[in-house]
């Protein structure tokens, strides 16, 4: 999705070329387009208030705003035009031309062959970004600016400290700034929907809490609006009573062995299964055996007299290896690690449905609650995967 200076052209009077205004040729200068100006602005309004280039182009999906290719559709008929995508909000972000100055050079045209050891399949033409020192700015404003120098450098800037924070900060940044929340909503982040499987989000109606999917958050070509209807809408007040009940079932006393044999299972672990402690002493070792008689061997001793002995050692290696590879994962809990997390919860049947939103907002956490809401059927299917991770901080929770 093309990112298009957010201008039209006019007519600029006569061509400052003698020979070309004679011709008839007509000078055109860019006049701003002002509603595409005004979403520009409002992109890097956002962006600076702490939003992501996704976050900013779901916004703008969801309010019904044209995407770059289907404002100006005559000069972008071989585009989708199927919504604002997060790469067009960054190229927006990344254009300085909207500063009103004209920019040269940023981009260099390579050609490519399609296959380096034969010539005769020819070329591709590929468009690269250019270094910085090979940029040109012209030295006076060319066209009306949208945002000033003052933002756009602002933006680069902190789009430059947040490439250098890596993965953790660009998770911040798509999940926006931290604003004090007047609703808890106790399901937060754990109810998906299952038309698009996206995550539901919490919506107050009057004195009560519901998580909605919208189909206009949608792509607007996506497939998935065919059997998506307009919203979604899942009282939270139906949900939380069944949902608390069957967690409390759960780890009641009669259907302990039951919750631990599923816990167990749902890790892919056993109870037969050596840790991997174990394992990794167990590869060592064999690697070490391996180690001294390939040692001796070189010393001078008759390898024949050691054939036996190596291969002995080389199975032992292969199965440690392969014992540990499917081995539980490091955060998985054992026999005795899930009974201890049970004893730990206490009765939670009896204290869950008294506990307040935030307590079973870090319940929910604890045990890494996932729900998923298939409206047609009125049904929904829950799973909990507590990891050791989580273990710290369950009873907090009930």
């Amino acid at each position: 999705m093309a990112a298009r200076p957010t201008g039209i052209s006019v007519d600029g009077g006569p061509h400052p070329n003698p020979r070309k205004a004679a011709e008839g040729y007509r000078l055109r200068v860019l006049a701003i387009d002002e509603p595409a100006a005004e979403v520009v602005r409002r992109i890097f309004a956002t962006y600076l208030d702490g939003q992501g280039d996704r976050a900013i182009a779901n916004v703008l999906n969801r309010d019904g705003i044209p995407c770059p290719s289907a404002h100006r559709r005559e000069q972008n008929r071989h585009r989708l035009a199927d919504g604002w995508q997060a790469s067009a909000v960054r190229a927006i972000l990344d254009n300085p031309r909207y500063t009103g100055y004209a920019f040269f050079g940023r981009w260099t045209k390579q050609e490519v062959l399609l296959d380096p050891e034969d010539i005769s399949a020819g070329h591709a033409v590929r468009f690269r970004r250019s270094e910085p020192d090979r940029i040109v700015r012209s030295r006076k404003p060319a066209h009306p600016a949208i945002v000033s120098v003052e933002t756009f450098t602002e933006a680069a800037l902190r789009r430059r400290s947040r490439a250098a924070g890596g993965l953790s900060a660009s998770r911040k940044l798509e999940r926006g700034p931290k604003r004090h929340m007047k609703h808890v909503y106790a399901l937060r982040g754990r109810v998906h929907c299952g038309y698009c499987t996206r995550r539901m989000e919490g919506t107050p109606r009057q004195d009560r809490i519901y998580y909605r999917c919208a189909a206009r958050t949608l792509v607007p070509s996506s497939p998935l609006l065919r059997d998506h209807p307009t919203n979604v809408y899942l009282p939270e007040a139906a949900v939380l009573e069944p949902l608390n009940e069957w967690i409390g079932g759960l780890f009641h006393r009669d259907n302990r062995d039951s919750t631990v044999a599923a816990l167990l299972a749902s890790q892919g672990t056993t109870q037969g299964q050596q840790p991997r402690e174990a394992l990794r002493k167990r590869l060592a070792d064999a690697e070490t055996r391996l180690r001294r008689l390939t040692e001796a061997i070189g010393a001078g001793a008759d390898p024949a007299a050691f054939v036996e002995a190596i291969n002995e050692a080389q199975a032992q290696r292969e199965a440690a290896q392969a014992e540990l590879q499917n081995a539980q994962p490091p955060d998985a809990l054992n026999e005795a690690e899930i009974h201890a997390m049970i004893d730990y919860l206490g009765d939670v049947g009896r204290t869950i449905n008294r506990a307040e939103p935030e307590d079973l907002r870090a319940l929910y956490e604890s045990l890494n609650l996932e729900m998923t809401y298939l409206h047609e059927e009125d049904a929904m299917y829950a799973t909990i995967r507590p990891g050791r991770r989580d273990c710290a901080g369950v009873r907090g929770g009930t």
